[in-house]
């Protein structure tokens, strides 16, 4: 097998031996499953580039160079040809799709074989560290190979097939790359969405370029994260953004217009049919995270009169683009007041010529477009429903909330306590479990451990209190330990008490509850200083020692004395909609107790001395 990188830079050289030149970049036909190698890119004197024929030219090729089977004066140069790329210029280097595995790679390197008669084929890409090995150099990949074997672990090769790679650049959108293979356009929106949010910002408008209006809308319904998405409608012009916009459906064109400056969405909205824009507009006037705001407004809602024949006609003329989806009817008067709901399955075993109001369910659970989308979402979860009608004080239905929107809303939330609990989520699974974020997160106490010692000796030495400051810091872990528990405790109880519960525990018993842990922690704090007094011999050092034991037991006191104040904190960010990580509480939390150890400690000390 060859690679690209191996070829790059061999000389080339005529019938008659002598150089014309370095190979540069090779060209390739795209429309066969293993394109071959049609030109020859190489640079000649005074860096001049030439492309050439590689079958009319090409005797052989090898480690050591690229002969051609005439002499340099009967050379005729040729043009690159409309179906052909040049494979180091635009691919090596670049982010290209894995459409088998639904990805965004870097191309590091590319594979070739030959096949004969000195015919070159492109078999796929190396997309792992091997291609970053061998484009350093060559002896580097082998020795890194072998390393890798010595110690247990092989370092393998990571090619993508050339039949599962779409490119992204806009100038090669046209280029067919294969005749069978799949490309973004055959790809699951959701798919799509995926490859957008691993792209480099420069190369996401290049993949909607090759997307029509309703694969664009779909693709961008589907991405989890709203500013990237208006990152995207910012970056397209206004006629495009619009008119994608309209094939949204309501609910989440409102969500992403409310992410755009004002300005820019004004634009977009007057452009749009006005039907399109009445719908977003109103699902704009309701406040974010409330049923109104993530309910659509296309439903069917029939008159109590109608029968079974007329629910299942109307369905069948529905416009799919037009109506999210279809799971119940509703049954209103001439107002629009909810009367009743039918399911699809009650359609289907009643007689046609049944009337609606004779076989409707009447007890129907319904949702205010003021109440919280969480609420909604768990009573869609609670009642096992497919959409729950939106109505208003009058009971008109002015919207339907949809699983699909529940299950986002759960997730969404259900992330954020994750986020607040100091927990990994499915974002970045991939992230690896020893880097410096994972220590920073799980052993923040140890790094604050040494910026205390480090304090207390500087300090300490200041003072002229000797090694008595390094002794006492030994005793700076418990407290540190005992203030990262009142954090996890204040989480723990913010997450599962909401201050409005009726059974949730009073701000009280909170305070006597982490007071009562303070005082057994406080108690064994006590217990190990007086033990540690009695067995060891005294000594200057075992006095610093019970000096930091009783600094630790105060800073760890005056941690749990102020938990009351952490909890108020985050209820008052919670009720701003502001976000805050349990990784700041607790860097706040470590701080306040180093302070409290360090002066503690260092009175004791200074009264010793």
């Amino acid at each position: 097998m060859i690679y690209l990188s191996q070829m790059l830079g061999l000389p080339v050289v005529d019938s008659e031996g002598e150089q014309v030149g370095t190979v540069n970049d090779l060209g390739i036909a795209t429309g066969e499953v293993f394109p071959r190698v049609t030109s020859l890119a190489f640079v000649g004197p005074g860096k001049t580039p030439f492309m050439i024929s590689w079958r009319k030219y090409v005797e052989d090729f090898d480690g050591d160079a690229v002969r051609l089977k005439v002499p340099a004066t009967d050379i005729r140069f040729s043009y690159l040809q409309p179906e052909e790329v040049l494979i180091n210029r635009d691919l090596m280097n670049k982010q290209i799709v894995d459409t088998r595995g639904l990805r965004v790679v870097r191309v590091n390197d590319l594979k070739l074989s030959d096949s004969g008669s000195s015919q070159l084929r492109l078999l796929g890409a190396e997309v792992g560290a091997r291609g970053v090995l061998r484009g350093l150099s060559p002896h580097l990949e082998s020795l890194a190979v072998k390393v890798g074997r010595v110690f247990g672990h092989e370092l393998p090769e990571k090619i993508i097939a050339w039949s599962y790679m779409d490119l992204l650049d806009r100038e090669l959108s046209d280029v067919q790359l294969n005749v069978s293979h799949k490309t973004l356009d055959d790809m699951h929106p959701a798919d799509i969405a995926d490859i957008l949010e691993q792209l480099d910002p420069r190369l996401r408008g290049q993949v909607f370029a090759q997307l029509d209006d309703v694969q664009a809308a779909e693709a961008m319904a589907e991405l989890d994260d709203d500013e990237m998405a208006a990152e995207i409608m910012d970056e397209m012009n206004a006629a495009d953004a619009s008119r994608m916009l309209s094939e949204m459906d309501p609910d989440d064109a409102a969500e992403l217009v409310s992410e755009l400056d004002y300005e820019r969405a004004e634009t977009l909205l007057r452009l749009m049919g006005v039907k399109e824009e009445r719908a977003i507009r109103q699902l704009l006037g309701y406040r974010e995270d409330t049923a109104g705001r993530i309910m659509t407004s296309e439903f069917i809602d029939l008159r109590p009169s109608a029968t079974v024949a007329d629910a299942i006609g109307a369905i069948r003329t529905v416009d799919e683009d037009e109506i999210e989806t279809v799971n119940y009817i509703y049954v209103t008067d001439d107002d629009r007041r909810l009367l009743g709901v039918l399911s699809l399955r009650t359609l289907l075993i009643e007689p046609m010529g049944a009337t609606l109001s004779s076989i409707m369910e009447t007890d129907v659970i319904c949702a205010d477009p003021d109440d919280d989308q969480e609420d909604v979402a768990e009573a869609i979860s609670k009642y096992n429903l497919l959409a729950i009608p939106v109505v208003t004080d009058e009971r008109r239905i002015v919207g339907i909330v949809t699983v699909d929107d529940a299950l986002d809303v759960l997730e969404e939330e259900h992330e954020e306590d994750l986020q607040l609990a100091g927990g990994r989520t499915d974002s970045d699974p991939d992230r690896p479990t020893h880097d410096l974020r994972w220590l920073l997160g799980s052993q923040l106490w140890f790094f604050f451990w040494v910026v205390g010692a480090a304090v207390m000796s500087a300090v300490g030495s200041a003072l002229g209190l000797g090694a008595g400051t390094l002794a006492a810091a030994v005793a700076l872990p418990v407290c540190l330990l005992m203030a990262d528990d009142m954090v996890g405790y204040v989480v723990g109880f913010f997450i599962e008490f909401d201050p409005d519960d009726e059974g949730a525990p009073s701000s009280g018993a909170f305070v006597v509850r982490g007071v009562a842990i303070a005082c057994v922690y406080l108690a064994l704090v006590v217990l190990a200083a007086a033990g540690f007094a009695e067995i060891v011999p005294e000594m200057p050092v075992t006095q610093a020692l019970v000096d930091g034991f009783w600094a630790a037991a105060a800073a760890a006191l005056v941690s749990y004395v102020s938990a009351p104040a952490y909890l108020k904190a985050l209820r008052v960010k919670d009720g701003r909609g502001e976000d805050v990580s349990r990784l700041s509480l607790r860097m706040v939390a470590l701080a306040v107790a180093i302070a409290v150890f360090c002066a503690v400690a260092l009175a004791l000390l200074g009264m010793q001395g």
